[in-house]
């Protein structure tokens, strides 16, 4: 395909996805339709439109306005890219730009990339370091992998990778943490990752799950377990603790009797509901406005709505009321969120030291200027 082409399937795909269809549906959908597009082509048209997603606001200002074609307008625009050679009406390129859309307009501030209602929440929680943050999220999340400490250290997976094609370096935010800067799209059939030498996990999930409260023959319970993240992070911390996961929807476990396989983890399943106890440690890894992880899910930032994040404040309390009783005596409580909002962290936190009289002994608070997704965790101490 051409530039030109790539760049008009691009539009295609942002205008349904602009009218509330899935991105990766989307895009999924539209790679089904056009088999003669390669490898090359389909990541490219995704690369435009997870840009256009992320930079929304920015781009339809350069590009005229809110649709498929303002938008590449606007990345056009903002890389460089001749618009007459690509705008041209040819066979599979989009037609020629109108006089309105030739008129070029000043770069618009990085906050339009951000819900406007929201500006206010976020300067509030992250003071002066919002609008870095905001300038961050327009970028591309990296590509971060864990190291499976039970199966081999940093050097022999990065060389393992490296068998395959894929270039990764140590990241400072966990002793576990690589950062692939080549060959992403290997990962799936590499031989680290189907051997259970690697994990992909954002290295700010790992920097939070490194400083938790875990030690051999302890029971840990991941409460909100997902797809295991963060079971798997800590069972292959402390190999001999008892960990379990649990989940109020059974199918988002699915995966992880295979992944725990494939680690070498052995993680027990609590049914939906029946999540057993007392416990050592319990996780709770809180639903969330997931702010702090717009850059990879950028569609999530645009559909946040006022109320939406009001009833997840109070999902979250909640959760932490029912997780508390799970808690054995002198056991530890880990609340964690991918947010970047104090409402739905710091100030939860003061809420449930409030209504239990526990104790706070341990608090990370990351954002996209620690090189990672955004993340908070706060380890809450049970006294009696």
């Amino acid at each position: 395909m051409t530039p030109a082409a790539r760049i008009q399937a691009a539009i295609e795909i942002l205008d349904r996805a602009l009218r509330g269809s899935p991105a990766e549906q989307v895009l999924t959908n539209w790679a089904r339709t056009h088999r003669f597009a390669g490898s090359g082509d389909r990541a490219a048209i995704r690369d435009h439109v997870y840009v256009a997603l992320r930079r929304r606001g920015t781009l339809a200002h350069l590009g005229g306005g809110l649709s498929g074609r303002g938008l590449m307008i606007g990345l056009a625009r903002s890389e460089g890219i001749e618009l007459d050679g690509i705008f041209t009406g040819e066979r599979f390129a989009p037609a020629p730009l109108t006089p309105a859309e030739a008129q070029t307009v000043p770069a618009g501030e990085a906050w339009l990339d951000w819900p406007a209602w929201l500006r206010p929440a976020l300067e509030e929680s992250q003071g002066a370091k919002a609008a870095p943050i905001v300038v961050a999220m327009q970028s591309r999340a990296p590509v971060f992998l864990r190291v499976n400490l039970a199966k081999g250290d940093s050097a022999s997976a990065i060389s393992m990778l490296a068998e395959d094609g894929i270039v990764a370096r140590s990241h400072p935010l966990a002793a576990t943490a690589l950062e692939v800067v080549e060959g992403e799209r290997k990962i799936g059939n590499s031989s680290a990752y189907r051997s259970g030498v690697v994990e992909l996990q954002d290295a700010a999930s790992q920097a939070i799950a490194s400083v938790l409260p875990i030690a051999p023959g302890m029971r840990v319970l991941d409460y909100c377990a997902g797809g295991g993240g963060k079971a798997l992070a800590l069972a292959a911390r402390a190999p001999q603790a008892a960990i379990f996961a649990h989940d109020i929807d059974a199918g988002r476990m699915r995966d992880i009797p295979a992944r725990a396989a494939r680690a070498g983890a052995r993680i027990g399943l609590r049914q939906p509901g029946k999540p057993g106890g007392p416990y050592d440690l319990v996780v709770v890894d809180a639903p969330c406005s997931g702010s702090g992880t717009w850059r990879r899910t950028p569609e999530a930032k645009w559909a946040l709505t006022p109320d939406r994040l009001l009833e997840l404040t109070q999902i979250q309390r909640d959760i932490l009321a029912t997780a508390r009783k799970l808690v054995a005596p002198g056991g530890a409580l880990a609340y964690m969120t991918c947010s970047l909002l104090a409402d739905e962290n710091e100030r939860q936190v003061e809420w449930f030291l409030a209504q239990t009289g526990w104790t706070e002994e341990a608090r990370l608070a990351l954002t996209p200027l620690d090189g990672a997704d955004g993340f908070f965790a706060s380890v809450l101490r049970r006294a009696d």
